[in-house]
Parts: C-alpha cells; structure tokens; sequence
C-alpha cells in the first residue's frame, strides 16, 4: 500500500485515520478539501473517525510536508498535496469554490522580489 509507505517516510505512524486521509486526497478528483470535506468523505464510506481526529491528521500532514493549507476569508481553510507545481488560488464568492490558477508573470514577480537587494 503506497500510503503505508508515504506515512512511514515521512516519520508518521500508519493509523487507519491517516491511511483514510491520505487515501481519499490522493484518490479525490477536488484537489482542494475542508476539514469537514474529508470528515464527511470518511463517514459516507462506512468508517467511524471523528472530526477532531481529521484535524489533528491534517494538521500532522502539513507539519510532515505531505498536506499544505490554504487559508482565505472568514476562517475558511482547504488542503491540498503538496506538489512542485506551483499555482495560485482565488475563490468563487458565490460559491466558495477554490479555484486554481498559474500566473507566471506573478510567479517571476516573486521570484524577483525574493531576490532583489535593497540598499
């Protein structure tokens, strides 16, 4: 199971909770989940974990390098995998969507700014 292997690598003991969380972002067709996104996905299959222990799992995920939150208005926070591809988000005010963009002029704007000097 390769999610056995990714949660030892990154020094993480294998729980069904985390075998679940990570099963479900790398199997998901949103590459954007809420908390409560993963805590329904996980009740609607049956299993029993509860919504603090998703927290926890994701918060653990983030601090082991394999999640990475998104934080945007009124508290609202989504996952996502982390990956070499880097990207942009915005949301839909009207439906809360996250929305995933590349835009290399900011990304070379960044990057420049990273490096520029100032004296």
């Amino acid at each position: 199971m390769s999610e056995d292997k990714n949660l030892r690598k990154a020094g993480l003991k294998v729980t069904l909770p985390r075998v679940r969380i990570l099963e479900i972002f790398e199997q998901s067709s949103e590459r954007h989940l809420s908390a409560e996104d993963i805590y329904n996905k996980i009740r609607d299959s049956g299993d029993e974990v509860g919504l603090a222990t998703v927290y926890r799992v994701l918060t653990q995920f983030e601090s082991a390098g394999i999640l990475m939150k998104q934080n945007f208005e009124d508290n609202y926070s989504v996952y996502e995998l982390v990956s070499d591809d880097h990207h942009d988000h915005m949301v839909c005010l009207d439906t809360g969507a996250v929305i995933e963009f590349k835009n290399d002029l900011n990304r070379k704007r960044t990057r420049k700014d990273r490096t520029r000097t100032w004296i």
